[in-house]
């Protein structure tokens, strides 16, 4: 063991920072090879890497990530800004974020803005600079950016996730109207003559591309569009929708543009004694692990939150790794519809 000195050290001298140079004197290799080491470099014979690895943990040797962020111009690690940590496709896709970034060997520092302004969104984005990303991964749950009020600094490394500002930013996003389209099609096929509609929020991006994609399937089909509920992605909100559409004597299917706006319409119907799906058919969006264990399971969009983080996390690299060659665009990620029991022929 090599002593460096600390705080017990007679006299009170300072603990001195393990060098690079006392890892390679340990190891018996040359201080490039060290460093080579502590970037990852895959060019070090597996045998020697060893070696310097155990020298670094002898003497407690930790890269100086700020020099070297310094020397190569990067500091491995990718900033996330969002609007909703709570909500669960936000939740899911920065879980998916940080497990891919890692993978890349890059940490995130994540900001969450409690409300939407231009102002917090550039004051998140000074924040960022501050902390020394290489770029920055924006959670647009509102559709701010779609408005222009907010405009990201030029020249940032920028990644966003849903929003339809794909003519200025690489956008990832789920493919929301094909998602929506699988759903209402499903209940149109079984015989219903309409569908009813649960609405997100009217300021989500997302739930307004659902709600236009409902309307647009209807109107394709030759079918009444009946007046859609609003509701804020709680199952309270489901609820209360589901009290009002109980005494809709025509409503036998109702696309819920969430599964926990879905969970309050189950719960509505039961209390007003209507069978789902016998009475009323019900469809979800999200299929969240908890959908499979409602009463009755639920029919529900599945979206792939897992492959949205990893194609964010791709394309910021691709903007870091290679200045220039990410053009803006949409990147839609694929749903898929999961058929349980609350979906049905109508009665009759």
């Amino acid at each position: 063991m090599v002593e460096r000195g600390g705080s017990g050290v007679p006299g009170g001298r300072r603990r001195q920072r393990v060098s690079m140079a006392d890892v390679a004197r340990l190891a018996g290799v040359s201080s490039q090879t060290v460093s080579r080491v502590s970037n990852g470099h895959p060019g070090v014979v597996d045998a020697t890497r060893e070696q310097v690895l155990a020298a670094m943990r002898e003497l407690g040797y930790r890269p100086n990530s700020a020099a070297r962020a310094l020397r190569y111009g990067q500091f491995n690690t990718i900033g996330v800004i969002l609007f909703d940590l709570a909500s669960t496709g936000n939740s899911r896709t920065v879980e998916a974020i940080a497990t891919h970034a890692a993978a890349e060997g890059y940490a995130i520092t994540l900001i969450p803005i409690d409300v939407p302004t231009q102002d917090n969104v550039l004051g998140a984005f000074t924040r960022m600079g501050e902390l020394a990303v290489d770029a920055v991964i924006v959670i647009m749950e509102v559709r701010l950016l779609d408005a222009g009020t907010v405009q990201l600094p030029p020249g940032a490394h920028v990644v966003v996730v849903d929003s339809d500002a794909g003519d200025r930013y690489s956008v990832v996003d789920t493919d929301q109207a094909d998602g929506t389209g699988k759903a209402v099609r499903h209940l149109l096929d079984l015989g219903h003559r309409t569908v009813w509609h649960l609405t997100g929020p009217a300021e989500s991006f997302a739930g307004q591309r659902r709600t236009q994609a409902w309307r647009a399937v209807l109107e394709e089909a030759g079918c009444p569009v009946p007046a859609p509920l609003h509701g804020d992605w709680s199952a309270e909100s489901g609820y209360a929708a589901g009290l009002a559409l109980a005494e809709e004597p025509d409503c036998t299917a109702v696309f819920a543009a969430n599964d926990q706006m879905a969970l309050g319409l189950l719960r509505a119907f039961q209390e007003r004694g209507l069978a789902v799906p016998g009475d009323i058919s019900v469809v979800g969006f999200d299929d969240i692990p908890d959908a499979a264990y409602f009463v009755p399971p639920l029919t529900t969009v599945h979206q792939d939150f897992a492959e949205v983080g990893h194609r964010c996390v791709q394309k910021a690299l691709q903007q870091i790794r290679t200045p220039g060659a990410a053009l803006p665009g949409r990147d839609l990620v694929p749903t898929r519809l999961v058929l349980r029991s609350s979906t049905a022929p109508p009665r009759g």
